[in-house]
């Protein structure tokens, strides 16, 4: 096993820790995704020893320094006595946990993050890193839900807009057949954000649902036609909360698989999920697998 690397396999599952249950937790549940996927697991920890160097002493670096290693040596015992076959790497990383993943990340691999760590408050539902690291990913990333519950449902859920969420429909799938579950595509329209707030225009619902209806039957066939063992069933709903919808319909899924898109702040400076997104993030009932892309956010305006 080796203890400190630069470079991982890019196809690596990569998951962060930073001593927090909520990290303990993501790392178990990246494990049994790497050995599912007969992928190699990179578990980093991102110190930010940079960013201190000019505001704490030599001592103090070297303790954190210490304690990094000793949480990364303690993460891959733990999870070899779970996983005996799986090949693990660990990283102490001298810059901040985010800049960290994604440059871990590359390209292919795929970041895992627990919902919430050690800093912040205990009410919320998903920390800063989290965030931040969904928000400026260039690859998928899964946020693992601090939940009890380990019963598989034995269904994979996919958050589906138009044609242009083929891309997540099609991962959802590959997910569902590794999973050897089922693949429920839910595709869920805002009344509101359809038609406005102008009465006369609901007169028109019976014609803006039927779009919606064809916009998703067009991912369902292509998906049916490329997984013709799968089995996938699909819905649309009409609502005045995409994201509670999508949140509710999680507590039967164990994976829900939507877009999370880069998309530029209203002053146009860094990086945001898009307001559905952000909620399912802090409210899903399953982990929360996002797929870069790009294209206005899944229900942004709910």
């Amino acid at each position: 096993m080796a203890s400190t690397i630069r470079t991982p396999d890019t196809s690596s599952v990569i998951v962060g820790v930073d001593g927090s249950e909520s990290a303990r937790r993501a790392s178990l549940w990246a494990a049994a995704e790497a050995v599912r996927r007969g992928r190699p697991l990179h578990i980093i920890y991102g110190a930010d020893t940079n960013g201190r160097e000019l505001y704490v002493s030599a001592e103090t670096i070297e303790k954190v320094r210490a304690a990094g290693r000793e949480l990364l040596d303690d993460t891959a015992k733990a999870v070899a006595a779970e996983y005996p076959g799986l090949q693990v790497t660990t990283e102490f990383s001298r810059t901040d946990a985010v800049t960290s993943l994604h440059r871990a990340g590359g390209l292919h691999g795929t970041i895992v993050v627990g919902s919430r760590g050690l800093g912040g408050f205990n009410s919320l539902m998903l920390g800063s890193v989290g965030l931040d690291t969904a928000a400026g990913a260039r690859t998928p990333v899964i946020v693992v839900r601090d939940v009890d519950e380990t019963e598989e449902r034995g269904t994979v859920l996919a958050a589906v807009r138009d044609e242009h969420d083929l891309v997540c429909a099609r991962y959802a799938a590959r997910e569902a057949e590794l999973r050897k579950a089922s693949l429920r595509l839910l595709h869920v329209w805002n009344i509101l954000q359809s038609v406005g707030n102008v009465a006369p225009m609901l007169d028109d619902v019976d014609g803006i649902a039927g779009k919606h209806a064809s916009a998703l039957e067009a991912v369902t066939d292509t998906i049916h036609d490329e997984f013709p063992d799968l089995t996938v069933a699909s819905d649309a709903e009409k609502s005045l909360s995409v994201a509670g919808v999508l949140a509710e319909a999680s507590r039967h899924a164990d994976l829900l698989v939507m877009g999370g898109r880069r998309a530029p702040t209203p002053l146009g400076l860094g990086r945001n999920l898009g307001g559905a997104t952000h909620s399912v993030l802090h409210h899903a009932h399953c982990p929360v697998l996002l797929i870069p892309r790009a294209g206005t956010d899944f229900g942004s305006r709910s």
